[in-house]
């Protein structure tokens, strides 16, 4: 069997398309949820090691990371995608909003990176470390501030790591923009939303698949940044 690939907040959306891409290519994966969702069954039928795990709680990342760490001492990769998309508005606790943003989309990977960089140095082959970050990491947000920052710092970790872990390990950021709308999205916001990029459309889930598998393909890219924003950057 070949060696698994550890996908973070893999029960929905863009990492559950990940997670079913790589299910079709026989590769093992292991899934990490927060909260019971609809799909996390149906990885589970279709092979996926699926483990509940709030990356808000320090202590589960520990046991999430020691977990791992024994059941499987090989990894192809690791795919940070876990997220929460707090905003201020919802809050006047903006300490703890900023210390949920940081503990989620920069502790938790950091924790995991180093936990298991042994499993991953174990590879025959080259392994992977991709952080999902946002377009917003170097534009910033006006309404999710601390969220904002956050990722900024996550790609920072993939600069930091990408030189620690080389030649063995590469590592890498995928930053969309709006790839996928919610069901309660108006038409009149998807309107407004498509024209903030040039390419004026919404490509859905298939375009993280595809950077995916293009990071872990590739043999010559590190520490680099894959930003799939549509042109947005220019507009």
């Amino acid at each position: 069997m070949s060696a698994a690939i550890l996908i973070t907040g893999g029960a929905q959306r863009l990492g559950l398309a990940m997670a079913e891409n790589l299910l079709a290519q026989d590769i093992p994966v292991i899934v990490t949820y927060r909260t019971p969702k609809p799909h996390v069954e149906t990885l589970a039928q279709a092979g996926a090691h699926v483990i509940q795990c709030d990356f808000a709680q320090a202590d589960q990342i520990t046991a999430l990371c020691r977990t791992i760490g024994e059941q499987y001492p090989t990894l192809r990769a690791i795919i940070h995608n876990a997220s929460d998309w707090d905003q201020e508005a919802d809050t006047q606790d903006y300490a703890g909003l900023m210390h949920k943003m940081m503990q989620v989309h920069v502790s938790a990977p950091y924790q995991i990176n180093l936990a298991l960089q042994s499993n991953l140095l174990a590879y025959d082959g080259v392994a992977d470390i991709i952080h999902m970050t946002d377009y917003v990491q170097v534009k910033g947000s006006k309404k999710h501030i601390a969220y904002a920052a956050s990722k900024s710092a996550l790609h920072n970790l993939t600069l930091s790591f990408a030189a620690l872990l080389a030649p063995h390990v590469k590592v890498n950021s995928i930053a969309p923009a709006l790839l996928m709308f919610n069901d309660h999205d108006s038409a009149e916001y998807r309107a407004k939303s498509l024209k903030k990029s040039l390419l004026e459309i919404c490509p859905g889930a298939q375009e993280a698949v595809t950077a995916m598998n293009y990071v872990l393909q590739c043999d010559f890219v590190t520490g680099q940044t894959m930003h799939l924003d549509g042109g947005r950057h220019l507009k």
